[in-house]
């Protein structure tokens, strides 16, 4: 468009509706009017294509004239409230008056009035006197989160933004509004009045409160995070962020938050000083020895990933280290789902005819990977398939969708091998094999992105094989990848070199009950909240003869240690992280360490030197040529070589070095048979139930993450009203047979366990199927087993 081409020419061409990251142009605000040879009519800049040859005039007195016509007719009911509005001194409508206004103002009638300020949602502000009509929030409700909750109400000048019934905007992106918004009339209840432009000071870094990593700009203010802005990045976020990763912030403020090291005194968590901290956790860990285990949390840094494993297989002799959840991904299933042939990059989806999404709603679990895919089908006309247990947001605009029962994902997985024609894979007979030819109908060979998330199965290599496709992983963690890749997972060292086999996350629980392990120590992990088995957990750490922690707060697992080290948050970390598509990216701190916080890759270097194990490291770029020396594939890579914008791995030349592993060709070991299962039929819902009774039934019970269920959302006040209650979705025949209705307080029991959780029903949730919220702060359903069936009661009932 002729606004982005003169740019190229130092041409400046003022706009307020045209954003790029919206989509096509609308041409609404008229301000980019320009002068064309040849054309007798001014025409609007940004929704004009360029023509060789074209020769265009921004300046003529006809285009000043419109400029300044369209400027005094936005302030005719614009308020004059500039030293009092948020977004003064940032002010493109104070910019463009100054720059392409008339400079006087005609206007002696009363303006407009509107109530003002009002609450859009619980984390905006409207003042509707000075909206100019951009559009471009509506648009971005629209065309980009498609939620379509803010419209355009009334017309002509009474016209304004609104909801349907004025309902709040409470959508997982609506903050991004903010940003978009030209002017001051959508504002953040958390930074109002808070700062000026020449008060505050901007620092880059990247959000790892989830696996989207976005690139942000943190807002500060003496020495304070006041707010965050998205850094647009095309190959990460597209400009955008979610609600969680814009609010989030401000946990790290939270007045629970631990600032000093504590240690167990008298069966109490006291504060200490670092180096009494330090002796005590090589104590501990000294005294394990090979019997001390490591769980490393997804938000931990590469550095802090290697310090931590390191200090495991080298200072103690111990193998058992792990960064998953759940049951871990093995070398040989790591090696050929990473290759740099199969690894997708974001922005491949973008050029993608065809996307299959299997086993994961992105919308929760990765948000900025939901608003990527959306794009690709609105803008590129890209073909969505979507194959999950429990219904999706994207269900809406795909051209195939398929209802897996919980826990027989692989067996789908394997079905679609057999459907694709995958070797070594048969077509599965019945209702699986059906489901998986229409997913796979969808697929266009040489064209496709397949999003995957869950346990990993090596189906999926061959099914990406058959297909020529492409493999974009949506992992548990934020830093999963990168923490897989410097070696926190049980039978690989960095680099995903051959190491010897140590026990995964639940073989570590187990161990710790047992008495076969002595010692944990969780880095910026808390299994007890966040993994399968959350009382098992809470009960083997408590068994534990030593656990050491690393943690912002005091929660369900730290309670049960005898260390605990203060974690950074992202804003003050110095380090790098691995995008699940490979992109390494640096940390960098924008805000000081509260009180005695220090940074951890330092204490893991003390540490370790306490335990005889000297590491050489002084600074974070040591540390990352020290993982790039064992690391092939990082090979060389520096903080310099990342910059602001990161790298590829595999886009470099070391990315040859990349191991090959003996199981890049193996069989799935789900066979084809177990298949059946994933879509077998429904059980019979409940009889009729007899006024007054209490019903029963049984469900096969999954779980999922929502993208509130999280420490984030109970520590940033902003976001505290989104934390969820637990909720057990059902599908409308469950729902009738055990005679239950929208809203009722159900029990969910299995095996002497009991949730309490309040009813849900959803048309597309699968017949005989049920969904509880992992990770909850009360109720959570890691209580309960995913994949078994659960008996479920009205509250009081028997089962």
């Amino acid at each position: 468009m002729l606004v982005d081409a003169a740019k190229h020419g130092d041409v400046e061409i003022p706009v307020f509706c045209y954003e790029p990251k919206l989509g096509d142009p609308v041409g609404a605000c008229r301000m980019c009017l320009v002068e064309i040879e040849g054309i007798p009519k001014l025409q609007t800049a940004c929704s004009t294509p360029v023509r060789d040859g074209m020769v265009v005039y921004t300046r003529t007195d006809r285009v000043k004239a419109a400029q300044e016509a369209v400027v005094e007719f936005l302030l005719v009911n614009h308020p004059l409230d500039c030293p009092v509005c948020d977004k003064g001194g940032e002010c493109p409508l104070q910019d463009i008056a100054m720059g392409w206004g008339p400079g006087r103002s005609r206007v002696i009638d009363p303006k407009r009035h509107f109530q003002k300020p009002i609450p859009l949602s619980p984390l905006i502000k409207i003042d509707r006197e000075r909206c100019i009509l951009c559009y471009r929030c509506v648009r971005f409700s629209q065309e980009v989160a498609e939620d379509e909750q803010l419209q355009l109400l009334e017309r002509g000048a009474s016209t304004f933004v609104g909801t349907f019934n004025d309902r709040p905007y409470i959508a997982p992106f609506h903050g991004n509004i903010i940003e978009l918004c030209p002017v001051g009339a959508l504002t953040s209840e958390a930074y109002r009045f808070r700062a000026r432009p020449w008060d505050i000071e901007d620092a880059g870094s990247v959000c790892t409160l989830c696996p989207s990593q976005c690139n942000v700009i943190l807002t500060v203010r003496d020495e304070r995070i006041e707010r965050v802005l998205a850094r647009d990045h095309p190959e990460v976020d597209d400009g955008w962020l979610c609600d969680k990763g814009r609010f989030g912030y401000q946990m790290a403020e939270s007045e629970q938050r631990i600032t000093r090291p504590l240690v167990r005194h008298g069966g109490e968590l006291r504060p200490a000083s670092w180096d009494e901290a330090l002796e005590a956790a090589a104590a501990g860990l000294r005294q394990a020895g090979e019997r001390a285990a490591a769980i490393v949390g997804g938000q931990s840094s590469n550095e802090e990933g290697y310090l931590a494993q390191r200090i495991l297989r080298h200072a103690l002799g111990s193998a058992h280290v792990d960064s998953g959840a759940g049951s871990a991904m093995d070398r040989g299933l790591a090696i050929p789902l990473a290759r740099p042939g199969l690894s997708a990059a974001v922005s491949d989806l973008d050029a993608a005819e065809s996307i299959l999404v299997i086993g994961t709603d992105p919308l929760h679990s990765m948000p900025i990977l939901d608003l990527r895919i959306r794009k690709a089908m609105r803008r590129h006309g890209t073909r969505l398939a979507v194959a999950t247990e429990r219904p999706t947001a994207l269900d809406g605009g795909a051209e195939e969708t398929a209802r897996y029962a919980p826990g027989f994902t692989g067996g789908f997985v394997t079905a679609l091998a057999g459907a694709v024609g995958a070797e070594g894979y048969e077509r599965a007979p019945g209702e699986p094999g059906a489901d998986a030819e229409r997913i796979a109908g969808v697929l266009k060979p040489g064209s496709t992105v397949i999003v995957w998330a869950g346990e990993a199965h090596s189906a999926l290599v061959h099914c990406a094989s058959k297909l020529d496709a492409k493999l974009l992983e949506v992992p548990d963690g934020a830093n999963a990848r990168g923490l897989r890749e410097v070696g926190c997972i049980p039978d690989a060292g960095p680099g995903l070199s051959e190491a010897p086999m140590g026990r995964n996350a639940a073989e570590i629980r187990d161990g710790l009950a047992d008495g076969s392990l002595e010692a944990a120590f969780l880095v910026n992990a808390d299994p007890v909240r966040d993994f399968p088995g959350g009382p098992e957990w809470s009960e083997a750490l408590g068994k534990a003869k030593f656990v050491l922690a690393v943690s912002m707060f005091e929660d369900a697992s730290t309670k049960h240690a005898d260390v605990v080290f203060p974690a950074e948050f992202y804003a003050e970390k110095e380090g790098t992280v691995t995008h699940p598509d490979g992109r390494l990216q640096r940390l960098r701190p924008g805000v000081p360490r509260p009180e005695d916080v220090r940074p951890i890759w330092q204490v893991l270097v003390e540490l370790s030197a306490l335990l005889g194990g000297e590491t050489g490291i002084d600074s974070p770029p040591e540390a990352l040529a020290a993982i790039a020396s064992e690391v092939p594939f990082y090979a060389g890579i520096t903080h310099e070589e990342i910059g602001g914008r990161g790298v590829r791995w595999q886009d470099r030349d070391a990315a040859s070095s990349f191991p090959s592993g003996d199981g890049a060709g193996a069989r799935d070991e789900v066979p084809v048979q177990a298949a059946e299962p994933a879509v077998r039929s429904a059980p019979e819902p409940a009889g009729n139930v007899a006024e007054g009774e209490d019903s029963g039934g049984v469900v096969r019970l999954g779980t999922y993450r929502d993208l509130w269920a999280s420490e984030v959302a109970d520590r940033s006040p902003a976001l505290r009203f989104l934390a969820p209650r637990q909720t057990l979705e059902l599908a409308p025949v469950d729902a009738d047979g055990l005679g239950l209705a929208q809203g009722d307080e159900v029990d969910v029991r299995s095996n002497g366990t009991s949730l309490r959780a309040r009813v849900i029903i959803r048309e597309r949730v699968r017949p005989g199927s049920g969904f509880l919220i992992e990770g909850t702060a009360e109720a959570n359903a890691n209580a309960l087993r995913a994949g078994e069936l659960v008996d479920v009661t009205k509250a009081g009932g028997e089962a």
